[in-house]
């Protein structure tokens, strides 16, 4: 494998990104496994810088659309769950994360955009969905040992209301489980108001999802010291 061949096949692979055109990306994908790129330099020389620009905004001077972010997502976790059995040896998973959106809150496309990059950096996701009920999150981050809930919310009152991340934080307060579970927001309404994760009961939050990785990881190492 060469340095010509993965910068070759990158560039090949934002274009179509950029194009939101998933089938010659997948085929782009398949082409450099074709050429004897190993598994792991496909995931992360190609698919996951090839995200981080797109999501970044950095491919060119127009504005990044949502349908493109969501298409660098969709093809980070599709690439992501097909390759990982073929890497030579188990990636190390970084952390888990319970991820979903405040109760009463439908909007699912930026969780599931943070969600690609999360699984492309090699977190091991747990999808809630969408309007999840504070309990839930609890009882989901309780089954499956994970160290970070992630909560979504599109507007104020699905970020502030008494079902959203303030219950959630009230129910790890009262579990005693503050020091075994961290918990991250992010959403319009954060951009709007630096200090709204604190009030909400939050750990931090991430202001864009390319930064969201970074963020989980810090917390995933708070808790695991």
């Amino acid at each position: 494998m060469t340095e010509a061949l993965v910068q070759h096949t990158l560039g090949a692979y934002l274009k179509a990104l950029f194009d939101t055109d998933k089938a010659t990306a997948l085929r782009i994908v398949q082409e450099a496994l074709d050429n004897h790129m190993t598994p792991e330099s496909v995931i992360f020389d190609v698919v996951v810088p090839g995200m981080e620009q797109m999501i970044g905004g950095m491919i060119s001077d127009n504005q990044i659309t949502l349908s493109q972010h969501f298409l660098a997502s969709q093809i980070a976790e599709e690439v992501t769950d097909r390759l990982l059995p073929l890497f030579s040896s188990a990636p190390a998973i970084q952390g888990t994360v319970v991820i979903g959106t405040s109760f009463g809150d439908f909007h699912g496309l930026g969780k599931k955009i943070v969600t690609g990059c999360l699984r492309a950096r090699m977190f091991q996701i747990i999808d809630l969905g969408i309007n999840v009920a504070p309990e839930r999150f609890i009882e989901a981050a309780l089954e499956t040992g994970a160290e970070v809930i992630g909560i979504s919310s599109m507007m104020v009152h699905t970020a502030t209301g008494d079902r959203g991340p303030k219950k959630v934080r009230q129910l790890l307060r009262e579990q005693g489980l503050e020091q075994k579970i961290r918990l991250i927001v992010g959403g319009a309404p954060y951009r709007f108001h630096e200090n709204l994760y604190r009030e909400v009961g939050a750990n931090a939050w991430a202001d864009t999802a390319a930064s969201a990785p970074a963020v989980v990881a810090a917390l995933v190492k708070e808790v695991r010291q």
